[in-house]
């Protein structure tokens, strides 16, 4: 997963105050790093009680209110962010101060989708968990950064946030919710970490449920049952789309021929990679890199 750049801005708000972001292409970040303030996302049952030292991430196309109390009338924040002084934007009516640093991670689309297919809408961190963890470095790195800003600052800023974003999902993944995240948890099992290692190191290999079984320790039938369990879909359906991904990432960054792509994931004929390319993607791999060219590189699969 490659990330071009995180962007952000502090906000330093006083009672009462709101404020509401509509659906961008993007993942939102916030981290609250004095006081307290609501987080509302579209579509969940809920608003979320925030406080000092958490996070949350909330994924692209999905708007969000921050506010500080349920009640308070949220203004748009494209329109605000206008008025903000280079990084930094006050809001609200000088009440009880709360601090939010907030803002978008911008991911090249095709290489992060394997991850955030599996990402809850909401992921969320309380400051209490996030202290016993690596997380919590980060936070109060990122915390500093923001609040004083210095020489080099926006690059430091940029990279925290981006491993912000891994260790959030490492925590979630340390809290027991790990069964959220499918073939990115069971990484972490031995038995089908070692089968789905396999098909990432070795996607052109004549792969079956057999082979990967024996890769894994496991009779046939257990490791089919549970790799289906775990992961979401079966052995030869995941190795399908893991195939599929890394041809996408050869028809955007190279010069390949369609049978050379087509050979280096595993298919003896073009004609049946192009099949199973279209069946998931429904465009060719033609099709595919064409439209990934006019778009700089950047492609957004179906």
């Amino acid at each position: 997963m490659r990330a071009r750049s995180a962007l952000y801005c502090r906000m330093e708000a006083s009672a009462p105050w709101g404020v509401k972001f509509a659906g961008s292409p993007h993942a939102k970040f916030g981290l609250v790093t004095r006081g307290s303030c609501w987080l509302e996302v579209a579509g969940e049952p809920g608003p979320i009680p925030l406080r000092g030292g958490d996070c949350y991430v909330v994924a692209a196309n999905i708007g969000i209110t921050v506010r500080d109390a349920l009640r308070t009338r949220a203004v748009e924040g494209e329109a605000l962010i206008r008025t903000k002084t280079g990084d930094l934007l006050h809001l609200g009516g000088g009440g009880a101060p709360t601090t939010v640093v907030t803002g978008l991670f911008e991911f090249d689309e095709w290489s992060s989708k394997p991850v955030f297919e599996l990402l809850p809408r909401v992921l969320c961190v309380r400051g209490d968990e996030a202290q016993t963890s690596a997380l919590g470095a980060t936070l109060n790195l990122l915390a500093i950064e923001t609040a004083t800003p210095t020489l080099g600052a926006p690059l430091v800023i940029n990279r925290l946030a981006e491993i912000l974003f891994v260790q959030m999902i490492r925590t979630h993944y340390a809290s027991g919710r790990a069964g959220e995240l499918g073939w990115l948890a069971a990484l972490g099992s031995a038995p089908l970490g070692a089968a789905l290692r396999a098909m990432h190191h070795s996607p052109a290999h004549p792969w079956s449920v057999e082979s990967l079984a024996g890769v894994a320790g496991m009779s046939r039938s257990a490791f089919a049952q549970r790799f289906k369990t775990q992961v979401g879909e079966t052995p030869l359906e995941y190795l399908t789309r893991w195939r599929m991904y890394k041809a996408g990432c050869l028809l955007r960054e190279g010069e390949l021929g369609i049978a050379a792509i087509a050979d280096a994931v595993g298919y003896e004929s073009s004609g049946a990679f192009n099949r199973a390319f279209q069946r998931i993607y429904a465009q060719t791999p033609g099709e595919f890199r064409r439209t990934a060219r006019r778009r700089g590189g950047v492609q957004s699969p179906a």
